[in-house]
């Protein structure tokens, strides 16, 4: 059976708790179809923003809201072993409820740098071994079942968990986020979806769609059972202008994060977008120079439509988004900037999200 189309949000996790909250419970009034949180990293804290934990945010996330689904979009086994990731899901299967938890995991290229594993991830096992492992052990933690595992990166051992023990059982769905074709193809031989990187554009979904099904034939398993998420920009208004504008300053902290800490792994990211580095060192520049708003306004007309946004008034936003459907993207992960994002989530809720219900 083929997965259902979903329009999600997603956020990074270096913006104050109690702000998270907010957003994921306008959200949920909204009528979204699920809320994940992105694990940032120090880099932002030379543009005024703090790294926190996704995990510790998203527990207290599900406890704030009742009904929309909550995801790691992603956090990386390389700074958490599978262990204590299946530690901390299970407290998401508990403050969330059965169904309500989504489970992503990416190797995550700066988190790697700074972990000490290098670009590759050569001190241990390759990104595609490591990804694969936390799968696996992650599974056969949340399983119940007695558990043994000796890999190439990570071993665990593990007892049964006893009848009368008070946890939840099962498992839960597990993304794989990746931007390149090795890991797109274990995200559909392995896990449940893929995770786009952010600057993702309809064009790129097609690619990383054509590598997730491969995966999945190779493994006997059916493509279209699989869910691919695209982490897409996004900005609304009555007033297509002021959507649009809302788009610029996010799309503009990206492209410069593309161009600073994650060179290679981004190179198809921008390609397909039609994006060059030449054009996009002006944006890293400002960035550097005067933060995020310096950097937006060295976004040009051109590069933000390359972009390809989902920004502007409801009828702009809901055509980009068959697009994306189009494309092959069957979960939209908005990233959802500018001023008053609790009213734009409103305003998707009322004038964009009808349309895509059966």
């Amino acid at each position: 059976m083929s997965v259902p189309f979903q329009i999600g949000v997603l956020q990074l996790s270096m913006e104050p708790l109690n702000e998270t909250v907010r957003m994921a419970q306008a959200c949920e009034r909204a009528g979204f179809d699920s809320f994940w949180l992105a694990e940032a990293y120090p880099w932002w804290r030379k543009h005024g923003m703090e790294a926190r934990s996704s995990t510790a945010i998203t527990a207290v996330v599900a406890r704030e809201t009742q009904r929309i689904p909550i995801g790691w979009g992603i956090i990386s086994p390389y700074t958490r072993h599978p262990i204590q990731i299946a530690m901390e899901a299970r407290v998401l299967q508990e403050t969330a409820g059965p169904g309500r938890f989504l489970l992503g995991l990416g190797a995550s290229k700066i988190f790697m740098k700074e972990a000490g594993e290098g670009e590759s991830g050569d001190k241990t096992a390759s990104p595609a071994v490591v990804m694969r492992e936390s799968i696996e052990i992650v599974r056969g933690a949340l399983s119940g079942k007695e558990f043994s595992y000796e890999g190439k990166a990570f071993s665990a051992h593990l007892p049964p968990l006893k009848a009368e023990a008070h946890s939840p059982r099962g498992l839960v769905p597990v993304y794989v986020g990746a931007t390149g074709p090795v890991l797109q193809r274990l995200a559909g031989s392995h896990a449940d979806g893929l995770l786009t990187a952010s600057i993702t554009t309809p064009e790129y979904c097609r690619y990383a769609r054509m590598f997730l099904e491969e995966g999945a034939r190779k493994a006997g398993k059916d493509p279209a059972t699989l869910d691919l998420g695209g982490v897409i920009v996004g900005s609304i208004s009555r007033d297509g202008r002021k959507g649009r504008e809302g788009a610029r300053e996010m799309a503009a902290m990206y492209l410069a994060n593309k161009v600073q800490n994650i060179r290679g792994s981004a190179d198809a990211l921008l390609e397909k977008a039609g994006l060059s580095r030449e054009e996009l060192q002006p944006v890293a520049d400002a960035m550097e120079r005067g933060g995020r708003k310096a950097a937006a306004q060295a976004v040009s007309d051109e590069v933000l439509r390359k972009v390809c946004p989902i920004a502007g008034n409801p009828e702009e936003c809901a055509a980009q988004i068959e697009k994306y459907r189009g494309a092959g993207c069957t979960h939209i992960l908005l990233e959802i900037w500018g001023d008053d994002r609790a009213e734009q989530a409103r305003l998707f809720g009322e004038a964009v999200l009808p349309r895509f219900r059966k």
